[in-house]
């Protein structure tokens, strides 16, 4: 297998101050690269001094997966993948026998080739929704509407959008974290010049992963912009006396069946048949530096995840219940954005369609916590608690 080595570190490139023992350029349109299938195991690098680590990169075929393209992580706690082909958006995280993730009825990892994003009145984007996190943004999120006379589409554009530049890196000292950075190009001529440097890191020996995001707006204009990183999560996580919990100051119900579930909006059924998706619009409660935390656990409290987030860079969340049979996809969501998911007319008319200034940068931050003991879910429900501090949720 090919390995494609930097005689240069990338580093500054990717504004990180790591110093890398090795970084492989995995694709590059500049450079016309593509290394179909490729792999790397920290005994071939020669680290020997942490826990042991691989990272694989597989080219799909078949169907409409078909040259769509997987890398995973394997550690002794974590197996991580993710899709460079879809917007670096995750697959699924694996920590012993526990997946979490969820089972939709799309059960291909489908090459965005094959997805027409205004099909069935702009809700074409369904057509690949499988993943454990979407990228649902940037240019725009939300259900489909219609502004200036154009549609905007479910979600956006970045979740199925392909990475240009996908560069595995590692760090040189241990405990060796590996990166793996994509650059996601939403350009379109006259309207649009958004690119994103998309980084997941994941450190040997810790049960979390990291995601560090970087928006750029090269155009000479100003630019709209949202992101909600769209969290999912089924079976075995997900059960009937399964919980949701976080420091939450404020909750509204998204539309009228939602009005429904407010007496039992923490809680899960299990899966139900003719059950619509039900969707809160919250907003939490943070730390003095602005970071906030919110878990699913299961009945027994002893599996679960949480995902933590700066409310600095994603000051709104979204609580997305959709417990329909498991063929259907018995799914839940935790979703920190800038936006709620209405459409982007509505959420301008409320004041959450962020600006970047023209050359602008905004970075986001967020951290998926694995709970494989009820000693770790104790552990993220104290913090949870401490951040409410006796605040009463209205």
């Amino acid at each position: 297998m090919k390995k494609v080595m930097l005689s240069v570190s990338i580093s500054a490139l990717l504004f990180s101050a790591s110093a890398f023992a090795k970084d492989f350029v995995l694709t590059d349109v500049a450079g016309n690269i593509e290394e179909a299938n490729w792999q790397t195991t920290s005994g071939e690098l020669g680290l020997t001094d942490a826990q042991p680590f691989s990272v694989t990169k597989k080219t799909l075929h078949g169907g409409k997966q078909e040259g769509s393209t997987l890398i995973t992580i394997e550690t002794k706690d974590l197996q991580v993948s993710l899709i460079p082909t879809r917007g670096m958006n995750i697959l699924e995280i694996k920590s012993g026998d526990v997946r979490f993730g969820w089972t939709s009825p799309v059960d291909e990892i489908v090459n965005p080739a094959f997805i027409n994003l205004e099909m069935r009145n702009g809700v074409g984007w369904l057509d690949g929704f499988n993943e454990m996190m979407v990228r649902c943004g940037y240019e725009w999120t939300g259900h489909p509407g219609r502004e200036n006379d154009r549609l905007t589409s479910l979600h956006g554009r970045a979740g199925n959008t392909p990475a240009s530049k996908v560069v595995v890196s590692i760090d040189d000292a241990a405990p060796h974290t590996i990166h793996v950075r994509g650059l996601l190009k939403e350009n379109t001529f006259k309207l649009s010049a958004l690119e994103t440097w998309t980084e997941l890191s994941v450190t040997p020996g810790v049960k979390a992963v990291k995601i560090h995001d970087e928006l750029t707006n090269n155009s000479d204009y100003d630019r709209n912009y949202q992101i909600i990183y769209h969290s999912n999560f089924g079976t075995p996580i997900l059960e009937e006396g399964a919980k949701f919990v976080a420091p939450v100051k404020e909750i509204s119900p998204f539309n009228d069946y939602a009005k429904k579930g407010l007496k039992d909006w923490q809680t899960y059924l299990g899966p139900t048949k003719g059950y619509d998706e039900m969707v809160f619009n919250l907003v939490p409660y943070a730390d003095k530096d602005g970071r906030t935390i919110a878990m699913i656990h299961n009945k027994a409290a002893d599996r679960g995840i949480a995902v933590g987030f700066d409310t600095r860079q994603l000051p709104v969340l979204t609580l997305w219940k959709n417990t329909d049979t498991l063929k259907q996809g018995y799914v839940s969501g935790i979703e920190p954005g800038t936006s709620y998911a209405y459409p982007r007319q509505i959420e301008r008319k409320q004041g959450r369609v962020k600006t970047l200034a023209a050359d602008g940068r905004q970075s986001f931050d967020l951290e998926y916590r694995i709970l494989t003991t009820s000693e770790e879910v104790k552990g993220i429900d104290s913090e949870i608690t401490a951040i409410t501090s006796g605040q009463k949720t209205n």
